[in-house]
């Protein structure tokens, strides 16, 4: 793999860009505030917009590490912090890395994640020369899936009773896609 770090990428709707310590009140707003949108994540909901801040100060002080993967989602017609898509777990011994994301209600169902994952994707896999991206996501979300198989990864299986999100104990779904099956 030849790290890169969190560069821009520009899509036709979006920026994906680093964050800066400005963007937490936005980051608050628009999702980790939000019970309904962090209820299938692994992180509480922040309760204000100090617990925000203190997340992006650390994501802040990372990206002079070129391993460190975390794009903001910007709508351009909008100028809007819609969410978030980053690099959650690497292992450079099989060339593997795997994807999170979350995404504000108020552009659910509108394709930005699956536009944003499928630019994230592209660019670990020509760029930076991943082997293997896969994501997982609570069986209770499958519009998460959904997501996932949009952006050409495949259903592998299902880890029972596996994971823990703001629901509880639950059930992980996991997908994946591999450079050669990538065609970007």
């Amino acid at each position: 793999m030849n790290h890169k770090g969190t560069r821009i990428i520009e899509t036709e709707r979006l920026i994906l860009r680093p964050f800066v310590n400005e963007d937490a009140q936005a980051m608050f707003d628009n999702w980790s505030g939000d019970d309904e949108v962090t209820k299938y994540m692994n992180w509480p909901t922040h309760k204000d917009v100090s617990e925000a801040e203190t997340v992006m100060q650390g994501w802040t002080k990372r990206y002079s590490d070129e391993k460190f993967y975390h794009w903001a989602i910007v709508c351009k017609d909008e100028n809007q912090l819609t969410g978030s898509v980053s690099v959650i777990y690497c292992d450079e011994t099989v060339g593997k890395v795997e994807m999170g994301y979350c995404i504000g209600k108020k552009w659910w169902y509108k394709g930005i994640m699956a536009e944003a994952l499928d630019a994230a994707i592209n660019y670990l896999f020509n760029e930076v020369g991943v082997n293997r991206i896969q994501a997982r996501h609570d069986t209770d979300n499958p519009n998460s899936g959904r997501v996932m198989q949009k952006c050409g990864m495949i259903y592998e299986g299902t880890m029972r009773k596996s994971d823990r999100t703001n629901n509880g104990i639950c059930d992980i779904a996991y997908y994946a896609i591999l450079s050669e099956e990538y065609k970007k």
